[in-house]
């Protein structure tokens, strides 16, 4: 091995906002949560993670920079994904002794984020499945994306899901070591491929409560986790699965948007009660019902992970009804830029008995972004070190 050799491999990394929320841990150590949950990953064209995982002799230690700024990368979780990802290698080059001995090697991983960090845009779960795959592919795995899942989820739950594209569901397990806490397909992008969203940013600041402190608070004091947990969540993701194999947007909305607000009631059954939505979030919730009633039918759904963020999912047929209501509203703010947003016509006038919505989501909400359903990782030879 060349004593300065830098090895190195890039990769995208996509969002994915639940649809069937995950919420708290039955093991805080390996990440295993106490329900299953369901998710459509996001397209890598408007909301990514882009890492470039690299190693080399010459590097003196591990580091972890992300969006230009230098991270711990000794915490717990983060370790949990080098040890693993090391071991498999290791495994390899004890094989093969021809293999370069990368295991030794000292990492250098550098991860840009194109959308707010900690806001609750999901950028932990890209985060991890894009450190996870790059380093995958550095030391040339021959892991899948389920087994790499089990690894990723140790960084951050969600993270299983982003290892994959389209519909993605996440078994809670029920193996004490977490080999069963596993990411699987429901159904590749191109099944249902004109699921839309437009996401209403409501705050790029960093929330009061991160989901890993809140989840456990709401573990330890809602009297309604309990029922969420063992009853309602199966058999929603039953229902969700089937919705999605029968690409039934009016069930899959209803459920959609039924789960958001069992989630946020559950937080704000916690002790002492957790709101990641406010008043812009209730305003967008006003605005989606109010579309819903002026088209006659479900064609769209909102829902909200821990963060004040609307995600409004749509079919492509009813993007007039649905984007268009909100580039009325949100013209003037950024995120209608480039050919698809060009495209999206102004709808006609909101009803008035949510005027006071409106003038919310106008001031509360700094900018949209038009997305839809997309692939999983992607390989990229555009390194960042």
């Amino acid at each position: 091995m060349e004593d300065n050799k830098v090895y190195r491999a890039s990769t995208f990394a996509p969002v994915n906002i639940a649809v069937i929320k995950y919420w708290g841990k039955r093991d805080t150590k390996l990440n295993l949560p106490t329900n299953s949950s369901l998710s459509v990953t996001l397209s890598q064209d408007d909301l990514r993670t882009h890492t470039t995982a690299s190693c080399s002799a010459s590097f003196a230690s591990d580091t972890l920079t992300l969006n230009g700024q230098p991270q711990d990368i000794s915490t717990p979780r983060t370790q949990a994904c080098l040890r693993e990802l090391r071991s498999l290698r290791k495994d390899l080059e004890s094989k093969n002794s021809s293999l370069s001995q990368l295991s030794s090697l000292q990492l250098k991983i550098v991860s840009e984020n194109n959308f707010p960090t900690a806001a609750g845009l999901a950028s932990s779960a890209a985060g991890f499945a894009a450190l996870v795959r790059s380093i995958a592919n550095l030391y040339a795995l021959p892991a899948s994306p389920t087994e790499l899942s089990r690894i990723a989820r140790q960084g951050s739950g969600s993270a299983c899901r982003s290892l994959f594209g389209g519909y993605v569901g996440w078994n809670h397990g029920s193996a004490a070591d977490g080999s069963d806490s596993i990411a699987y397909e429901v159904a590749p992008a191109d099944h249902w491929s004109d699921m839309r969203a437009v996401i209403l940013v409501a705050s790029a600041e960093k929330k009061d409560v991160s989901s890993t402190a809140g989840m456990q608070a709401t573990v330890g004091t809602s009297a309604l986790f309990k029922a969420r947990a063992e009853t309602i969540v199966p058999q929603r993701m039953e229902e969700m699965e089937e919705a999605i194999r029968k690409k039934d947007f009016a069930a899959f909305a209803s459920l959609t948007m039924r789960d958001s607000n069992s989630f946020h009631a559950t937080c704000l059954d916690t002790d002492p009660p957790i709101f990641y939505m406010n008043d812009t979030s209730r305003a967008a919730v006003r605005v989606c019902q109010a579309i819903n009633e002026t088209a006659g039918r479900t064609v769209c759904a909102y829902t909200f992970d821990a963060g004040p963020n609307a995600v409004v999912y749509y079919l492509a047929a009813d993007e007039a009804a649905v984007a268009g209501t909100f580039r009325g509203i949100l013209g003037e703010k950024t995120g209608w830029e480039g050919s698809r947003g060009e495209k999206v016509e102004k709808a006609g006038q909101v009803p008035e008995n949510i005027a006071g919505s409106v003038e919310t989501l106008q001031k509360g909400i700094s900018r949209v972004i038009l997305t839809g359903v997309g692939d999983g990782p992607r390989q990229t030879e555009e390194h960042l070190c």
